[in-house]
């Protein structure tokens, strides 16, 4: 089993060991929800057949989360869940809060039998560190959403928002998702990463590669000195182009592939 570092780190640190015929995968930014049946379906299949001794889940597996108590309601969001404690009990899986799901929490992990990890959090493999993180954190120029980010993930507003009845927090969520979707319509986009702060988090880290997801833009950025960002997809099974890929880390370095 992978050894977890104590609470309390400037990074979080997961150590999966040295063994070159192991493999890991990491997905971000599937915004599953109950309309997108494609996507999960996707999603599905991936979780129940990946041949990866682990699975990093970076953020946004959720197009919303309004908090744990919704797998009371056996709906969507608990058949999500089951799909990924089938997954847990084959590999170790881990999660990371995005955006759009920073409302997960300790009872989810416990239903699923999965790992919450910090962001950012480093994973020592194959005697290698990289640095992993959703990447919300690191797009400073979004001055509008790091003020909202500040505010949404202080104790004191989540613990307000989480005493309000279950239908008013979705009500909430629906009205925060318009707003969003209007402002993607009006053409603005993602705010991308500041590569000086992401520099800076590779130095304090002791890594030289950067994993993330967040901007929707998938590349490998070459950063210089040695250091490298490498952008997770994200996922839409739908789409004219459909897209659902993962990142496969392995002795042989990083890959990306498609389970379309």
């Amino acid at each position: 089993m992978p050894s977890i570092a104590p609470a309390g780190q400037a990074f979080g640190l997961v150590n999966l060991g040295s063994d070159p015929k192991k493999s890991v995968d990491f997905i971000s930014d599937l915004h599953l929800m109950a309309s997108e049946t494609a996507t999960f379906n996707a999603w599905q299949r991936y979780m129940e057949t990946t041949p990866a001794d682990a699975v990093f889940i970076l953020g946004d597996l959720f197009e919303v989360w309004v908090g744990d108590d919704l797998l009371e309601e056996r709906g969507f969001e608990y058949q999500s869940a089951q799909v990924i404690k089938q997954t847990a009990a084959r590999v170790p899986t881990f999660f990371m809060q995005g955006n759009r799901d920073f409302l997960v929490g300790n009872d989810l992990m416990t239903a699923c039998n999965i790992t919450l990890l910090a962001d950012p959090t480093v994973l020592s493999f194959n005697h290698q560190r990289w640095l992993l993180s959703h990447g919300d954190a690191l797009c400073v120029d979004d001055v509008d959403y790091m003020q909202f980010r500040q505010q949404v993930r202080s104790a004191d507003w989540q613990q307000v928002f989480l005493a309000k009845p279950l239908a008013e927090r979705q009500a909430i969520a629906r009205d925060l998702r318009k707003q969003s979707e209007a402002r993607k319509s009006s053409g603005a986009g993602y705010a991308d990463v500041d590569e000086n702060i992401a520099r800076q988090w590779l130095q304090q880290a002791e890594s030289a590669t950067l994993i993330h997801g967040h901007t929707h833009k998938p590349a490998t950025h070459d950063m210089g000195d040695g250091l490298q960002r490498v952008v997770l997809s994200d996922w839409d099974a739908a789409a004219i182009l459909p897209r659902a890929e993962v990142l496969r880390l392995s002795a042989q370095g990083l890959h990306r592939i498609s389970v379309l």
